[in-house]
């Protein structure tokens, strides 16, 4: 599976942002997928996860509420709605896929990751 995780970019505290990631390959449609994001100077954290249904959706505490994660498996493309955005959701955004979907909210299980896109909420 290849991932090309898109629409970072900068936005003003309290706006929205919606991030794409398109996966090749034909194990997507059967893999959970998920989001984690690294701000600088910290480690990588789990943002959100799907099932490979699209039936089950976990989050972090941090964006429960505000971000929603959904998939299009006819696209091949998993989705990340940001709203509400803070400063503190500023970090590179990466998508990853976990063919063997099991424990969604580590990255450690999670085999293919994309390159990462940046998102920068001003303040």
């Amino acid at each position: 599976v290849q991932l090309q995780a898109s629409g970072g970019g900068l936005v003003q505290a309290g706006g929205s942002l919606r991030l794409s990631c398109a996966a090749s390959g034909r194990t997507f449609s059967r893999s959970a997928m998920g989001w984690f994001r690294q701000a600088p100077g910290k480690e990588r954290e789990f943002v959100a996860a799907i099932t490979w249904s699209g039936i089950t959706t976990y989050y972090a505490g941090s964006v429960k509420g505000r971000f929603t994660i959904s998939r299009d498996n006819a696209k091949n493309t998993v989705y990340l709605q940001m709203n509400s955005l803070k400063p503190e959701d500023t970090a590179v955004y990466y998508c990853a896929a976990n063919p063997r979907n099991v424990r969604l909210g580590s990255s450690s299980s999670y085999d293919y990751w994309g390159q990462g896109t940046l998102v920068t909420v001003s303040s």
